[in-house]
């Protein structure tokens, strides 16, 4: 094997948008659809029937198991993980939806089932244990609601346009 040659795998059955890019050594399972401009990190697994919309952005090491649903301009940040059998090793799974808009932080861990809301934030290495209303941010183990959307959008805004005095 050429060592300079990049290897990812994607299904010959998986719908690819157009503009989706896919860093290295990812893999995307059959019957998966990806919407278009789509950015998936190196080391990434999207395994079998996930849906992914437009405009998302996938973090390195980020595992998305079957019957996943996300929505279009979602941020997941790296090495977050989605489940989906609440009982390893049943036969039934149940996935995970995020909404549109949302954002799950980096090593985030959401349980199955769980219904991630419209323009939520999840934040880095919570663990979602229930559902998250739309516009809300949740921290914690097990996550839970520490403030709004908005509170968050402002919080963010402050920090962008923070100045370092020594630049």
């Amino acid at each position: 094997m050429d060592r300079n040659k990049v290897v990812n795998y994607v299904s010959p059955d998986a719908k690819l948008g157009k503009n989706v890019k896919i860093w290295h050594f990812s893999y995307v399972g059959s019957n998966t659809e990806i919407g278009d401009n789509v950015s998936i990190g190196s080391l990434t697994h999207i395994d079998y029937n996930v849906k992914i919309g437009e405009n998302t952005r996938i973090e390195g090491s980020v595992y998305i198991p079957p019957l996943t649903v996300i929505g279009k301009n979602v941020f997941v940040g790296p090495g977050a993980a989605f489940t989906n059998d609440p009982y390893p090793t049943s036969p039934r799974m149940s996935g995970v939806i995020v909404e549109d808009g949302a954002i799950i932080g980096g090593r985030a861990i959401i349980k199955p089932g769980i219904r991630v809301g419209k323009n939520s934030v999840v934040a880095m290495a919570a663990v979602v244990t229930r559902d998250v209303p739309p516009d809300t941010v949740v921290i914690g183990h097990p996550a839970r609601i520490k403030y709004s959307r908005s509170e968050y959008d402002l919080k963010r805004e402050k920090w962008n346009s923070y100045q370092n005095p020594s630049e």
